[in-house]
């Protein structure tokens, strides 16, 4: 993977020039003045803790968990620990396993640490050895750092490819200092995840509503029959028509999630004759990939279809989103809920339509919904808590 090694090739590891050491504090400022919502001022007020008793040594456990709904902010929750964890000189490193999350978190942490030393580092850097007091990199490529880091970042912990590949579990390992503090965040921990946090295990804090305070919409299910033969047919089950007809005659967007890359290219064909709008497709090894989702940001395409590949970090206005074929084993809970957190983003529209059109219904898609209800169900009851609460602090000052 990392090139050609033969036996006369020097291998080297460098240690570069005296660092201040952990503890020395140093002056960071943070640029960003917006206002986090009561569910993310918690959040990032347990990381804060979390930082400070790891900077003090009075912490028990190494791990934190941000267990974050889809579109709820993740990155200003941190900014609050990262200001912190900065003044006291620790070596800090943002990771995440997509380079194009790199490439979006790069400038805005550059606009919210203006007088931090900030680089990126992604397979195609330009300076792959610059040195900084803030790393954002890809997974693959903390495999060039060893014992380095006092505090480790993962973004979407569950995503692939970090998620099925243990040797970027071993380069995080690797790339920490022997004491150190990783911070896990994502809207779908892993089974194994979940189950250490319920349980207490496992130091985590719960982000049950998206910034705007809205619920997330939940999926419900339609049967379309044997898509595959329909398919081969060259036909559009009847249920899917109806439903991308009725959407786009309401001028809203589609995102229509799909299996495979054959089955993205069949439904392309087969749906673009029968709708009076632009549609596309997009998958990973597509050369056009950046210019086709642009388009449909922009709302130059109307129809989408994609595979997996923007199940995460894609947000368009008031987008609606259909899985075809929902019952492949691709589609997992994880998978599921995160193509689902593509709809309701923003403020202006924080409702949509999301259907799981299938041939059979799948434990992954009853977990999946499962989820997503438990999580609507712990922000209301958070929201009815602070309303009480607020109250009651009025009739005390009366």
């Amino acid at each position: 993977m990392m090139g050609r090694v033969s036996g006369c090739t020097p291998l080297l590891t460098w240690k570069g020039p005296n660092k201040p050491e952990t503890g020395q504090k140093k002056s960071h400022t943070m640029a960003w003045d917006g206002t986090l919502s009561l569910f993310q001022q918690k959040a990032s007020d347990r990381l804060l803790a979390t930082i400070d008793a790891f900077v003090h040594g009075v912490t028990e456990r190494d791990e934190f968990l941000i267990w974050a709904v889809c579109g709820s902010g993740k990155t200003e929750m941190l900014f609050q620990g990262l200001k912190h964890a900065l003044n006291q000189g620790l070596k800090v490193a943002i990771a995440t396993p997509r380079t194009d999350v790199v490439l979006e978190l790069e400038p805005r942490l550059m606009e919210a640490f203006p007088n931090t030393v900030i680089h990126a580092f992604y397979g195609g850097a330009k300076d792959r050895f610059a040195q900084a007091e803030l790393i954002i990199i890809t997974t693959h490529q903390l495999l060039r750092y060893y014992h380095c880091f006092d505090l480790v970042f993962i973004d979407e912990v569950d995503a692939f490819p970090f998620s099925a590949d243990k040797k970027l579990t071993y380069a995080v390992s690797q790339a920490k200092k022997e004491r150190s503090l990783t911070v896990y965040v994502t809207a779908t921990p892993v089974d194994s995840m979940q189950r250490k946090a319920e349980k207490g295990e496992l130091n985590c804090a719960k982000v049950a509503r998206r910034y705007h305070q809205h619920p997330l919409p939940e999926p419900r299910y339609q049967w379309i029959g044997q898509w595959k033969k329909k398919l081969r047919q060259g036909k559009v089950p009847p249920k899917v028509l109806a439903w991308l007809r009725a959407h786009l005659a309401n001028q809203k967007q589609v995102f229509l999630f799909v299996p495979s890359v054959d089955v993205m290219k069949r439904l392309k064909e087969t749906i673009t004759p029968l709708l009076d709008v632009s549609v596309d497709a997009v998958h990973s090894a597509d050369e056009e990939r950046r210019e086709k989702v642009m388009n449909f940001r922009n709302g130059e395409t109307r129809v989408l279809i994609t595979t997996t590949i923007l199940e995460r970090g894609v947000t368009v206005k008031g987008v609606q989103v259909g899985v075809f074929g929902a019952e492949d084993r691709i589609f997992t809970e994880s998978a599921l809920v995160q193509i689902a957190g593509r709809a309701g983003r923003k403020p202006a529209e924080p409702t949509g339509d999301v259907v799981y059109f299938h041939f059979g219904k799948t434990e992954e898609m009853v977990k999946a919904i499962r989820h997503i209800r438990k999580m609507n169900q712990l922000g209301e009851v958070e929201l009815l808590q602070e309303k009480a609460q607020k109250q009651l602090d009025m009739s005390g000052e009366w």
